[in-house]
């Protein structure tokens, strides 16, 4: 029998060509999207307006980053924006509230994610609920806790001058900050996807978890720290969306889960798990940032706005089936 450590490496290589193709595409469709709104708007060709594409996708790319580990083992994660915006809340009481130097506050913060991202796990590998329950679940406990801790109101940074300068600051072409932590993200995340045990047997859950189990490995303690993963990047971006907002706003995060798992299908990880890539959800963040910011631009309606990229996502679903489709 084979070690799952050789059927996820086998896995890859077959899937080699058809991931590469995917993460072309979505890459081929970010060039057309810029060059679309770039030929219709001249307020989309500043270099202001690209910074804010940079921005705003340093967020949703870093929470898509750690959902994507989770949609590779076949499940899902819907509670990585309210996750975001309970790591915030508590950065803001142990920075604000309790007066502590910030190089404790951001620990904290990241633990608080990854907590809640192993508490998914465990509902999900011990308790044996379906990961679409127990994270639907969490978003609501996680929703709720930040407002218990907040008391229903925003945490304002005004005497942390230094968080907002250390994350927003520009310190390299006028590019704040997050950005780079963003990008810094990303190779860690695809480092630890695809040059780790913890990687390759993310890889071995989402193709063959019954396989895996059978040669003997803990199926259920990897499938927890593959949730704690995602929890911890929900906390990175929970810090990140604090430092954007000099604030912690506990009514933030709802809907951001959506744009994190649209994020990774549209850069080619497959919702039936076993594929997918960091860069390819990087891509997919960039797209979805773009369009977003794009259609404001031009002046598309919210509910517009909503409606195409809800299509677009069905669009990357629908391609995925096809691909998987003709593989076999």
């Amino acid at each position: 029998m084979e070690t799952p450590t050789a059927t996820s490496q086998s896995r890859m290589s077959k899937m080699l060509t058809g991931d590469a193709l995917q993460r072309l595409l979505a890459l081929g469709a970010l060039v057309i999207l810029f060059m679309f709104f770039s030929s219709i708007s001249e307020p989309f060709r500043t270099y202001e307006n690209f910074t804010s594409i940079l921005v705003a996708t340093a967020v949703n790319g870093v929470l898509a980053m750690g959902v994507t580990f989770v949609i590779i083992t076949g499940g899902i994660d819907l509670s990585v924006g309210t996750t975001m915006t309970l790591c915030s809340v508590v950065l803001g009481l142990v920075v604000t509230k309790m007066g502590l130097p910030l190089w404790l506050g951001l620990p904290a913060a990241l633990a608080a994610g990854a907590l809640i991202g192993m508490l998914n796990g465990v509902l999900i590998a011990k308790a044996k609920l379906p990961p679409f329950i127990a994270t639907l679940g969490m978003l609501n406990v996680a929703r709720g806790l930040a407002q218990i801790l907040s008391d229903v109101r925003p945490i304002y940074f005004e005497g942390n001058p230094e968080f907002y300068s250390s994350f927003m600051g520009k310190t390299l072409f006028g590019i704040p900050n997050v950005v780079f932590i963003m990008f810094g993200a990303a190779v860690l995340a695809s480092l630890v996807l695809t040059k780790t045990v913890l990687g390759r047997y993310t890889f071995a859950l989402g193709s063959n978890e019954e396989a895996t189990r059978l040669s003997g490995v803990n199926v259920d303690a990897w499938k927890i720290a593959v949730y704690g993963v995602s929890g911890l990047f929900a906390g990175l971006a929970g810090i990140l969306i604090a430092s954007r907002m000099t604030s912690a706003q506990p009514s933030v995060g709802l809907g951001y889960e959506l744009d994190a798992i649209a994020a990774a299908v549209i850069g080619g990880t497959s919702l039936s798990g076993g594929e997918g890539s960091i860069v390819g959800t990087v891509i997919g963040a960039f797209i979805i940032s773009t369009l977003t910011i794009g259609l404001s631009i031009t002046g598309v309606p919210d509910q517009w706005k909503l409606v195409i990229t809800g299509l677009v996502v069905i669009a990357a679903v629908w391609l995925d089936i096809l691909r998987r489709r003709r593989r076999a």
